[in-house]
């Protein structure tokens, strides 16, 4: 055992489940797997306690789901650690029931998350993950060595042995290369530099998706007055809302990631280039109230008075700082044309990337990667290893191999249920074998409509080859991002999320 005050060094412990990270598709899994008897379980997270975007908790900001999709309910409503659960035990759910609220508060759930993970002793935060090995475990099964250490303490590294790890790592910020060592502020920051923001009489705001608009809104309800400057740019074509009707949510259910993952490489990559507008717009809530701000400013002196610009479908080409301002040169995708703007303030809204931290070098060689040098990861979230039995599997890195449901809360109870299935062998939770209307394959479709019959009659090229019928591909069109990404730079150094 460790004896703090002589530093030596602990024995390793054995548990049958390892996680690093501790956002909220671990915690699901955390919470989930807490009833299984005789489950030993460790989640390993660097925070000293439970945080979510705490840079992005603007005022009134909700969740874009429904309260459903919250840890556990989507997979086992009777849960303790389910949202109804939480307002029950905080004295809240009356007050919930006459509120009749369908989306709630951004901040309201980060505190929910947080309750669950302090009630979880497998959830272990203020352990920084500092390298992972493969190794041959006591038992002589295959499994990994994942070392961590107490940032804050002297104490000495702690070692998890086990035969399954699970990678919930999450994203980082990243900037356009163009716009990079300019000093601007990733959205992801937003609060943690919001007085430095509003000492400013002009800011732009580059990037329209939904951090892109709520940072855009907060800083007109809080910020913006007659003589002040607010642009909002983004490379996209059009400020576009979120697709949300019913049968385009089911684009976010079980159904719709089976299909996407027997899909060819090609196919899916065109497929995740083109929905953007399925998980990278904006509520189309908030665009109402950013419109009716600006409706307000209008009056009475028109458009031209409100002090704010609006303009789609510029793309920044490069940028350089003096020693109060920036200035940025953009180019029109449509026009050509290209201008400069002059600013004191740049907020980057350009999204984020998948984080690969040093300490997982030991583990790339393992793993089978496609075409594009990405993680091959099978349809039960397990990475394709070689030369070993032991079973890594991720959560929310793997869009290039499940779709765009993949960052999705409402997913995260599924995902965490089939993993821990596929660690204990067996299902603890019972999972529904059809969830949408929609067909999204004819075998689907003809598996249950006697009118449909399958073919082997040859059209065009080879879907199953090429991805897609005849032709060149379609080139993807990165909508969200206001750089192409395969030129984009990491953030400075903040916490990632």
């Amino acid at each position: 055992m460790t004896n703090d005050k002589t530093g030596t060094v602990p024995e390793p412990e054995l548990v049958d489940l390892a996680g690093i990270g501790v956002g909220p598709f671990n915690l699901a899994l955390a919470a989930l797997a807490e009833p299984v008897s005789g489950l030993r379980a460790a989640f390993l997270d660097d925070k000293t306690e439970f945080s979510w975007h705490p840079g992005m908790m603007v005022e009134g900001a909700t969740l874009q789901v429904p309260f459903l999709a919250d840890l556990v309910s989507l997979v086992d409503p009777t849960s303790r650690h389910s949202y109804l659960a939480w307002l029950r035990d905080t004295g809240r759910l009356f007050g919930f029931y006459f509120s009749e609220q369908w989306h709630v508060p951004r901040r309201e759930y980060e505190a929910y998350c947080r309750s669950v993970a302090v009630s979880l002793p497998s959830c272990r935060f203020a352990s920084r993950v500092t390298a992972v090995h493969p190794v041959r475990l006591p038992d002589a099964r295959d499994g990994f060595a994942v070392s961590s250490l107490n940032p804050g303490s002297h104490t000495p590294t702690r070692t998890l042995l086990t035969p399954n790890l699970v990678l919930a790592i999450g994203t980082e910020p990243f900037i356009p290369c163009p716009l990079a060592n300019l000093g601007a502020i990733h959205s992801a920051h937003y609060l943690d530099r919001l007085e430095y923001i509003r000492s400013a009489d002009d800011v732009t705001v580059l990037g329209s998706g939904q951090s892109g608009a709520e940072v855009v809104l907060d800083l007109l309800r809080s910020w913006h007055r007659p003589g002040r400057r607010l642009r909002w740019i983004t490379r996209s074509a059009a400020f576009e809302p979120m697709e949300y009707s019913k049968l385009g949510l089911e684009h976010f259910t079980p159904d719709y990631t089976d299909h996407f993952h027997r899909l060819a490489e090609p196919a899916r990559d065109d497929l995740v280039a083109a929905q953007s507008r399925l998980y990278k717009a904006v509520s189309a809530e908030t665009l109402a109230e950013i419109r009716a701000e600006l409706d307000t400013r209008a009056f009475p002196d028109g458009i031209t008075s409100t002090g704010v610009t609006l303009m789609p479908g510029a793309e920044a080409v490069t940028g350089h700082r003096t020693a109060d301002s920036l200035t940025l040169t953009f180019q029109h995708r449509h026009t050509a044309e290209r201008f400069t703007v002059h600013t004191e303030r740049l907020i980057l809204a350009t999204g984020y990337a998948p984080r690969r931290p040093d300490f997982l070098a030991a583990l790339d060689p393992l793993a089978k990667h496609d075409a594009a040098g990405r993680w091959v990861v099978d349809r039960d979230h397990r990475v394709r290893l070689n030369g070993t039995r032991a079973r890594l599997f991720v959560q929310n890195a793997e869009l290039h191999t499940h779709g765009v449901g993949v960052p999705d809360l409402g997913l995260g109870a599924y995902r965490a249920a089939t993993i821990l299935r596929a660690v204990i062998g067996r299902s603890v939770y019972p999972l529904p074998s059809r969830t949408a209307h929609t067909a999204f394959a004819p075998a689907v479709a003809a598996a249950a409509d006697p009118g449909i019959a399958l073919t082997t009659e040859e059209f065009g090229h080879d879907i199953r080859q090429h991805g897609h019928l005849g032709g060149p591909r379609p080139a993807p069109d990165y909508a969200d991002t206001d750089a192409d990404p395969d030129a984009l730079c990491r953030a400075a150094p903040g916490r990632a999320h």
